[in-house]
């Protein structure tokens, strides 16, 4: 009996790690104090009042996973602003700033020839209008019958979302015309997204 007990036990500490991985081998990203958790930012960012602030220089040791951020050669800020904050553009749960959302209207990564050529969304725009993602990834995933895609630019900054199950929240872009923001409410980070279509 003490046998059977003890392999009952070992199988159950071996399937620990093997729970905390998402498909494709991930660790799955827990919510950090201060950023997501469940928490769903009461407004979408104010419009930029100016200019793109300075880039900073990154930093010299990088994580594997940050290491794919930087696909682009212009990418040279860090989010990180609060020890332990995710280094991608994200939401304080006390106070809702959007950290990120500071380029202004002329940010070319945003520029769309077309704006809202596919038309606009319509199942519901910001808190109190929740979306669990239905699958797809960030060329194209959908919820309600509603697809969208991430910008080429804020890819890497989405790298940690679930998306069979992560929940957004969309908000419009007072900036940059043709976007919106979906918000990642486990982790509290946003990327811009296109709306496009329904199915």
């Amino acid at each position: 009996m003490k046998n059977l007990f003890g392999l009952f036990l070992a199988l159950l500490l071996m399937s620990i790690p093997a729970a905390a991985q998402e498909r494709g081998g991930q660790q799955r990203s827990a919510p950090v104090r201060g950023v997501g958790g469940g928490h769903v930012p009461a407004h979408g960012p104010a419009p930029h009042p100016g200019p793109a602030p300075a880039a900073r220089p990154q930093q010299q040791s990088r994580q594997p996973q940050e290491q794919s951020r930087q696909a682009a050669p212009d990418r040279a800020r860090s989010y990180s602003d609060l020890k332990g904050h995710p280094d991608a553009p994200h939401v304080h749960s006390n106070g809702d700033r959007w950290v990120g959302h500071d380029t202004g209207r002329d940010d070319a990564h945003y520029h769309v020839d077309h704006p809202f050529e596919h038309g606009r969304f319509s199942g519901g725009i910001g808190r109190g209008h929740t979306f669990r993602i239905e699958g797809g990834g960030p060329n194209r995933f959908w919820f309600g019958g509603f697809y969208f895609s991430v910008a080429p630019y804020d890819i890497g900054y989405c790298n940690d979302w679930d998306w069979g199950i992560d929940n957004v929240v969309i908000y419009d872009d007072p900036d940059h015309d043709g976007w919106y923001l979906a918000y990642n409410v486990r982790l509290g980070t946003y990327v811009h997204v296109m709306y496009m279509g329904n199915g």
